[in-house]
């Protein structure tokens, strides 16, 4: 018997069809975020990143173009099994000439078609960093006028191409909103850029988009670089914003203190909201978004959903960017390693678990709990790679950059 079919039969003991789960893990669309390529610059040629995004390492092989980043995400793919959305930021289309509050959809229509010949959706981002009116750590809470008019403008436009992508590939597209609004010291007054913000808001969510085209995305964050000491797009306001306007919450696992986790907030946060993105990330002692792990938190993400029977409210992307090692193999990496928590969260025998929890048989549960943790799930993994024509293990290469 092969090492699947004896896998095969241990889960089936357990109630656990393999097959049903190889099928189910297929589906699951996993969003890439196209700036693990070129190190967070885009293409506009005109600003670069900040606003508490620093990327470190100086490997060779960035992206120079749109066209060489599709040619490295194409190479990716190779590599990465199931299926796969893009994750874009407004800076990243044909826009080298463009101002920002003037983009539109045509700016848009290369990764369109690129995305369309791969049968790939496409998810997008506002970009509200790296500019002249985000010099000053503020943006859609900055106190001219102007300014946040030429912001809310920006947005508009971007929730408009994100419904252009999802007309044009038939595929929801999650327009996420993630300003770096705040200030490096203590502000006296953390009331009115709140107040100010909030009104910006309720400006760029007049128009409605059908939510099979697109839905709308707020993203928090505890601090950035040069804004430790006050964000004014905090999770509490972002949060009560969401459940008030029926809009979905962005959970990045780099935005928290270190004491929390994501996998913690998910089964609560979706009883008022409805719709959640993850952006699955890897915070090293602050929000420093390092390669995805197949680590404990991210199996628990991913038990979560399963669980709880969230994936068609919980919206999967990852958000990491290491310019110290090979781009295209970190893609590689943290991609495979958040379908492997997603595969062995759908092996886990739940409804055996919550069963012994519901006759208070907690020493069951901690038994069953501990035991599957050595079931042969890397057996069913190596199954799904080799069924879709991707390798089961990543060599240590070289790359030609």
């Amino acid at each position: 018997m092969s090492m699947y079919g004896q896998a095969k039969k241990m889960y089936s003991e357990l109630g656990i069809d393999t097959e049903a789960a190889i099928f189910a893990l297929d589906g699951i669309p996993i969003s890439i975020q196209c700036w693990q390529g070129d190190d967070v610059r885009g293409f506009e040629k005109l600003f670069g990143s900040g606003g508490g995004i620093q990327v470190t390492g100086n490997h060779p092989g960035r992206a120079q173009d749109a066209g060489e980043l599709r040619e490295m995400l194409d190479e990716a793919f190779e590599l990465i099994p199931g299926a796969k959305k893009v994750n874009l930021h407004a800076m990243y289309g044909d826009v080298e000439n463009v101002k920002r509050d003037e983009m539109e959809p045509c700016h848009f229509k290369n990764w369109v078609s690129w995305a369309r010949e791969r049968k790939l959706g496409l998810d997008f981002n506002p970009t509200m960093f790296g500019h002249p009116h985000a010099s000053d750590g503020l943006t859609l809470s900055h106190p001219d006028w102007a300014i946040r008019e030429f912001w809310i403008e920006h947005v508009r436009r971007c929730r408009e191409i994100s419904a252009y992508f999802g007309l044009s590939l038939g595929q929801m597209s999650t327009m996420n909103l993630w300003i770096p609004d705040g200030y490096k010291d203590i502000p006296a007054d953390q009331l009115t850029p709140r107040r100010r913000l909030e009104t910006s808001l309720d400006e760029i969510f007049r128009d409605h988009y059908k939510p099979s085209a697109m839905i709308d995305s707020l993203e928090s964050k505890l601090f950035g670089v040069g804004l430790e000491g006050y964000t004014v797009g905090s999770h509490e306001f972002y949060m009560g914003y969401a459940t008030k306007n029926g809009l979905a919450l962005c959970l990045d696992a780099g935005h928290f203190h270190q004491t929390e986790v994501v996998s913690a907030k998910l089964s609560a946060i979706a009883l008022f909201v409805p719709n959640i993105l993850l952006h699955v990330s890897r915070p090293m002692r602050w929000d420093s978004d390092h390669v995805v792990l197949l680590d404990d938190e991210t199996i628990a993400i991913a038990r979560e959903i399963i669980r709880h029977n969230l994936l068609d409210r919980v919206h999967i992307g990852l958000d990491y960017f290491d310019g110290s090692i090979d781009r295209v193999t970190a893609w590689a990496i943290g991609a495979r390693n958040m379908r492997k928590a997603l595969l062995i969260a759908l092996l886990e025998p739940y409804r055996l678990l919550q069963k012994a929890e519901e006759e208070f048989d907690f020493t069951k549960r901690l038994l069953v709990m501990e035991e599957i943790k050595t079931l042969p799930w890397q057996a069913v993994w190596d199954e799904y790679c080799e069924r879709k024509d991707v390798p089961k293990r990543l060599k240590f290469c070289t790359r030609v950059h």
